[in-house]
């Protein structure tokens, strides 16, 4: 699965490792609901982290289409927030 983080650019990310960061997206999720704010920074950063450890880099002129995009790790909750689908920003 090809993952975007914004401002950083493509990975690779395996279909095994995704259940792991459908863990970390529930996280994210119920830190936004709840509005914890440094529940949410770390939750983010997780995420991010986790996609980064696990996934391929993709060449900087590849134009292969994402099937995932998240945030920035600069985000704020409310940017988060309105790009939540209906099961998060990484669907099960």
């Amino acid at each position: 699965m090809i993952v975007r983080i914004m401002g950083e650019g493509q990975l690779d990310v395996a279909n095994d490792d995704l259940s792991a960061l459908n863990k970390l997206d529930g996280e994210l999720e119920t830190a936004i609901e709840t509005g914890d704010e440094a529940t949410f920074r770390s939750a983010l950063h997780a995420l991010l982290d986790n996609v980064r450890q696990v996934g391929k880099p993709l060449p900087e002129d590849s134009l292969e289409p994402s099937e995932l995009i998240l945030p920035p790790a600069d985000s704020d909750m409310a940017e988060v927030r309105a790009m939540l689908g209906d099961e998060g920003l990484i669907p099960d």
